[in-house]
């Protein structure tokens, strides 16, 4: 769903950076059977040394404490419908609007690099709309969003993570939906979470999502450590 691209998107771009801060070790639990998982990792150019585990079931999540979304256990009400009424802001978690809408507002105080690295990672894979000029060795030139009216120079400009999202949802979700949808109905609705453990296994940051789009900025996760 978004949440697990977007999470994996910010580890490939944070990972050195967590490396540096002393993380050993990162896992990515996806809730698909693990031919899926590879096929994700592969579309989103993953860090070989970031490991990608499947958990068809969703039982990990679960027993982290993720929501479940809408109505999880009301078999009366199809998956796909419980799913868009998260996806609308009309059920609980509640958390889907804020998190949708400021990929549209922008924040002039964001930052936008781990937006850029992706849009750059999408756009050299052919997803689509292209919103970067690169140079012939696939670095990024330019970004179309510099010349957004008034907002040019925000930190993040409106609209650009929201392209992203567009990226991922139109050249990952849908065009890879048979390969990369859950087996187990109840992880169409399922949300994710973030946690981070120190070396005698205390916990130094934990997350839940609490909608569609809604992650933890992973700034606020390296500052934990």
């Amino acid at each position: 769903d978004f949440n697990a691209v977007e999470y994996m998107q910010s580890v490939r771009f944070f990972w050195p950076q967590l490396k540096e801060k002393g993380v050993t070790r990162c896992a990515i639990i996806i809730n698909s059977e693990m031919a899926s998982c590879s096929s994700l990792r592969e579309m989103l150019d993953l860090p070989g040394d970031v490991e990608v585990l499947a958990d068809p079931s969703g039982e990990a999540g679960r027993r982290f404490g993720v929501s479940r979304g809408w109505r999880p256990d009301d078999d009366g009400i199809f998956p796909g419908f419980k799913l868009f009424v998260v996806g609308i802001g009309l059920g609980p978690p509640w958390g889907t609007l804020p998190a949708v809408l400021t990929g549209y507002f922008g924040n002039p105080m964001g930052r936008r690099d781990w937006i850029e690295e992706a849009l750059r990672q999408g756009q050299l894979a052919g997803r689509w709309p292209p919103v970067l000029e690169l140079n012939s060795d696939g670095s990024m030139a330019r970004n179309k969003f510099d010349d957004f009216p008034l907002c040019g120079g925000w930190g993040r400009r409106p609209l650009e993570l929201a392209t992203l999202r567009l990226q991922n949802l139109i050249g990952i979700q849908a065009s890879h939906w048979d390969k990369l949808k859950p087996t187990d109905d109840r992880c169409l609705t399922q949300l994710g979470g973030c946690a981070i453990v120190g070396p005698g296994g205390e916990p130094l940051y934990s997350w839940l999502d609490q909608g569609l789009c809604d992650v933890p900025d992973f700034r606020d996760v390296l500052d934990a450590i």
